[in-house]
């Protein structure tokens, strides 16, 4: 059975403490390695599920508006969100026959160039997609988005929840570098959290010892707990993934894309965190969780959701220290 039941539960505040492993320089060492990592100016929009055929999507990624939709074949269209016309919102058009067809003046887009429309490159990998802005991004651009490893869809249950803060990317990042404190913030979903294995400040990037593992307990209900090892790393700029290496759900993947969009009406920037939870289980009982699928993924979601109130504001009160000079790391 996954489930353990606590013999000798310590109180929240009894709990050892670990602000001093959990070292700033550290965190913002992992953090500048990442940082330092190649994207190829990929940047996540959403889940695949959001895209659906028949009607295009907007999206905003700093500052550039963008248009999704599906052509005639299901594949992903996408390029930038304005018509060159005279400006009309494509998000709010019409697609008719995998053609974007605006509604302003009726100008037809097939996601080809045309009449001064510009096309993106665009990539479905069959839970995320990732749009490529060059212009945006500004690194050598990259064929295909560094995606994660990830279970075999198969055999495998995937969510995708998305919440939006007043920060950077940086600071959401930041706050999936720092495992320490998810038994103290989180203690509604997380108990006897030791951090195992981190990274030095001179970690080579991309080396096996740049990551963080962790031993943590997910708690179901009163002293009953699911015990697991989690192996945190960030494969490029604005992502971090959580693998499951030992413990129920082995393989089980958390993805976590920071997008930066536009900033506020006060001028403080914000951004979308984009959060893919890819479950699998070798359990012959999870077939029957994959066929419940659709009744599923919303207490995935919302699992996620609610952990990520908390790490939002975490991530919120980092940009704002950060922003006026008071941030101690």
């Amino acid at each position: 059975m996954p489930l353990r039941l606590r013999r000798s539960p310590v109180p929240w505040e009894r709990q050892r403490p670990t602000w001093r492993a959990a070292s700033p320089g550290v965190i913002a060492a992992a953090l500048k390695r990442a940082q330092a990592r190649p994207s190829g100016n990929w940047y996540v929009v959403g889940a695949s599920r959001d895209v659906p055929a028949g009607r295009p999507v907007g999206r905003t990624v700093a500052g550039t508006e963008v248009v999704l939709w599906r052509g005639e074949d299901g594949g992903l269209r996408a390029g930038a969100g304005a018509c060159p016309h005279l400006g009309a919102p494509l998000k709010d058009s019409r697609v008719r026959c995998g053609t974007l067809v605006c509604h302003w003046h009726g100008l037809a887009l097939d996601g080809a160039p045309f009449a001064g429309w510009e096309p993106f490159p665009v990539h479905d990998d069959g839970v995320l997609v990732w749009v490529r802005l060059d212009r945006v991004g500004g690194e050598v651009p990259l064929e295909r988005p560094v995606v994660p490893h990830r279970p075999d869809p198969a055999g495998s249950v995937a969510a995708v929840c998305t919440v939006v803060g007043r920060c950077e990317p940086e600071d959401v990042v930041a706050n999936r570098l720092d495992p320490w404190h998810g038994a103290w913030f989180h203690p509604y979903s997380f108990v006897d959290l030791t951090v195992v294995g981190a990274p030095g400040p001179d970690a080579d990037d991309g080396g096996d010892g740049d990551a963080f593992v962790v031993d943590v307990s997910f708690k179901v209900a009163g002293r009953a707990v699911v015990p697991v090892r989690a192996v945190f790393t960030a494969p490029e700029p604005r992502t971090v993934v959580m693998h499951i290496t030992e413990g129920e759900g082995l393989g089980s993947v958390v993805e976590t894309h920071a997008t930066p969009l536009s900033p506020d009406a006060s001028g403080r920037p914000r951004t979308a965190v984009v959060e893919a939870v890819v479950a699998a289980s070798d359990r012959a009982g999870f077939a029957v969780a994959r066929a419940a699928a659709p009744a599923l993924r919303p207490l995935m979601r919302a699992a996620a959701g609610r952990l990520w109130r908390d790490d939002i504001a975490y991530a919120e009160r980092r940009w704002a220290l950060r922003s006026t000079g008071r941030f101690p790391g």
